[in-house]
């Protein structure tokens, strides 16, 4: 408990316990008068009611009764006012029935009327500590779901992103490698867009999202790696909406989805093929669509890792709300098969990047 809540806590328990008593020792002076006897009961009772309830306290956090179903801690909560009422009474019987013996007279409605009088009492501060704190607890609960969820799906997202590492390194590797002697110049311009990759690559494991703009770099340097693979079997679109330059997307992802393009479509049709990246804000959402020369058969065998691998990390990211999907355009008589890649992802604003700093603010 913090130092402000343990204030708090002090605070209500010796006023409420002081305006309670005093309130019923003044109904006492204004009948019978003052009596320095049934002054020192009042503080007596003022100081056993704060011991008593804040045994209770003690006694309901250390075995963490308001982590118990609603079910199991109600029959707790009322054996405890019977209890806590009983010790009262029991205190103040045997003193009362000395200072005050006209009051009993006819037993045993006194001892019931004790218990009834310090049962309402401690009912009310035992329900109202209990349900703050059953509130409080289950607030808490819900906020460590939250951090650990958001801790888990951050962790599942960083190991998506490694995985990506490799992936593109083999085919780089071999298409400098046919420059090295016969044009060196374009070797050396194929070890830079490398260097850019792998850096860019190396940045993914640190980075949930970059700017679209730096991802097209990206892909950018790829296609032109792949382009001295395949040369003119190969050729390449790419369309961006002004407005969509800045907006975050996951490092890496749309160079994977290009990679599948040519692998599984550009790199299978005899004459070769096209990959085209365009990019547009549709109702505040931002849309990527790939499209590539191809035939779209079976989406695991095909695809492979990069499309489930995009799938996940557009959900661990931003949510439902962000999707993806790869379909078969119709048959078009100038680019032929065409295979379609469509990412949709939404309002950063609105998106997942804050939930971690919102929960901790919450629990602090």
């Amino acid at each position: 408990m913090s130092t402000s809540k343990q204030n708090i806590y002090w605070f209500c328990q010796l006023f409420g316990w002081s305006l309670l008593i005093l309130v019923e020792y003044l109904a006492y002076v204004l009948e019978s008068g003052f009596d320095p006897e049934a002054l020192y009961l009042a503080i007596a009772n003022i100081f056993l009611g704060i011991t008593l309830t804040h045994l209770y306290r003690l006694m309901i956090r250390r075995w963490n009764w308001v982590r118990l179903p609603f079910f199991q801690l109600v029959p707790r909560v009322l054996l405890s006012v019977l209890v806590l009422a009983m010790i009262m009474t029991l205190v103040n019987i045997p003193i009362d029935r000395r200072l005050f013996p006209q009051y009993f007279i006819e037993e045993p409605w006194p001892t019931i009327g004790y218990l009834l009088t310090w049962g309402k009492n401690m009912l009310a501060w035992v329900l109202s500590y209990t349900a703050y704190h059953y509130v409080e607890e289950n607030r808490n609960a819900e906020i460590e779901r939250i951090l650990l969820k958001t801790s888990i799906r951050e962790t599942e997202a960083k190991v998506l992103r490694s995985q990506l590492n490799p992936h593109f390194v083999f085919n780089a590797l071999n298409s400098i490698r046919a420059l090295v002697y016969e044009n060196p110049t374009k070797a050396q311009q194929g070890i830079t867009q490398l260097s850019n990759l792998l850096r860019n690559s190396l940045l993914a494991d640190r980075r949930k999202t970059v700017e679209l703009r730096e991802e097209i770099k990206t892909v950018e340097d790829y296609l032109a790696l792949e382009k001295v693979r395949y040369e003119d079997r190969l050729t390449s679109r790419i369309e961006l909406d002004s407005r969509t330059l800045f907006w975050q997307v996951p490092p890496m992802m749309l160079q994977t989805l290009v990679e599948n393009a040519i692998k599984h479509g550009v790199s299978t049709a005899v004459g070769g093929g096209f990959v085209e990246v365009q990019s547009t804000i549709v109702a505040d959402k931002l849309h990527i669509i790939i499209r590539n020369t191809g035939v779209l058969g079976d989406k695991e065998a095909s695809g492979g890792f990069g499309l489930a691998n995009t799938a996940q990390r557009l959900e661990l990211l931003y949510g439902p709300e962000a999707t993806f999907h790869i379909f078969q355009e119709e048959d078009n008589p100038f680019e032929g098969p065409v295979v379609c890649a469509e990412i949709c992802i939404p309002t950063q604003s609105e998106g997942m990047f804050r939930r971690r700093e919102e929960a901790a603010k919450l629990k602090n």
